[in-house]
């Protein structure tokens, strides 16, 4: 992001904005380029969000057609069927977004996110991808951390009233207001990778339950080749075989992951449009603050169940392999 000025167009338009974070905040905004994968329901609020705040540019992949599934939570999908035929989902989702700020580039690249090589994410600012694969986590993020720059890089999925959001800031300088003034402050963020591989036994006993329960679904649909949200009620018992061997494996007690919960995500691997607006929501507002660098970001997962209306934030992180 380059030291241009605000125009004056964009002073007026963001004059509100300004106010609330400053002139610099946003002009950081404003020359930022990001990059989303995944057109789903989470992915349709955190777009409206930042086209709204007005970053700089919008690139949306995601070359599916439009499903029964997509149109239950994905408001940017027009209701009208025969402008869907022969579109994408990103295609349909562009031209949504376009509307609600014509200030912001908002635009379409095709073709699968895994296989672009590195030069491609290096000409974005923060990447956010959608209930992707835990290999395709694991691919993009060490995409983004072999780049020259530092990239942000997220990780969001909702299952039913559940959602989750991984964030990899990597060496990250912000400002922390305090009564006196601003600190600088500092934070190493681990790789997906190394934060997965965390051992349980050596978090905190007050980890939620559903940071345990997500990465059991996650290696029971790669176990099984399936693609994220492609599991139903009758995989219950292999689910549930899954959490007893790994919990062994992590000598941690089965309570760590309670079948109830995982009941729950099998039964309800759709997204809940209420979750995908706070979800999408605190998104935005955490890529808000990733470019801006002003407030404390999260770090490293965000955790939400809306049974008990309770969004938490866990530091799952190795000590060791932080500077």
């Amino acid at each position: 992001m380059n030291g241009e000025e605000l125009t004056e167009q964009e002073t007026a338009l963001y004059d509100r904005q300004i106010r609330v974070w400053g002139a610099d905040a946003q002009r950081r905004l404003s020359k930022s380029h990001i990059l989303v994968y995944g057109m789903k329901g989470i992915i349709a609020e955190f777009c409206k969000n930042i086209v709204l705040a007005g970053v700089g540019s919008l690139t949306l992949v995601d070359d599916r057609a439009v499903s029964e599934e997509a149109l239950s939570a994905n408001f940017l999908i027009p209701p009208d069927e025969s402008v869907c035929i022969g579109k994408t989902l990103a295609e349909l989702c562009c031209d949504s977004l376009r509307e609600f700020n014509p200030m912001v580039r908002v635009s379409v690249e095709k073709g699968d996110l895994a296989s672009l090589g590195a030069e491609f994410f290096d000409k974005f600012d923060v990447v956010v991808i959608s209930c992707c694969s835990l290999a395709t986590k694991k691919l993009i993020n060490e995409k983004c951390r072999k780049l020259s720059k530092r990239v942000s890089f997220y990780a969001v999925d909702c299952r039913d009233c559940c959602g989750e959001i991984f964030v990899d800031l990597q060496k990250y300088n912000y400002a922390k207001k305090k009564t006196d003034g601003a600190t600088e402050c500092e934070l190493q963020y681990p790789s997906f990778q190394e934060a997965i591989s965390v051992p349980w036994r050596s978090l905190p006993r007050k980890v939620s339950k559903l940071y345990f329960a997500m990465r059991v679904i996650e290696r029971f649909e790669e176990a099984e080749g399936r693609k994220p949200g492609e599991i139903c009620i009758e995989d219950l018992p292999a689910v549930l075989k899954l959490k007893k061997e790994l919990c062994e494996a992590q000598s941690v007690n089965e309570s760590h992951v309670p079948d109830t919960l995982l009941e729950r995500l099998v039964m309800g691997a759709k997204e809940f449009p209420p979750v995908c607006a706070i979800i999408g929501g605190t998104l935005g507002q955490e890529v808000i603050k990733a470019i801006s660098s002003k407030g404390d970001p999260v770090k490293n997962f965000f955790i939400f169940d809306a049974t008990d209306g309770k969004g938490m934030i866990e530091d799952i992180s190795n000590p060791n392999l932080e500077s």
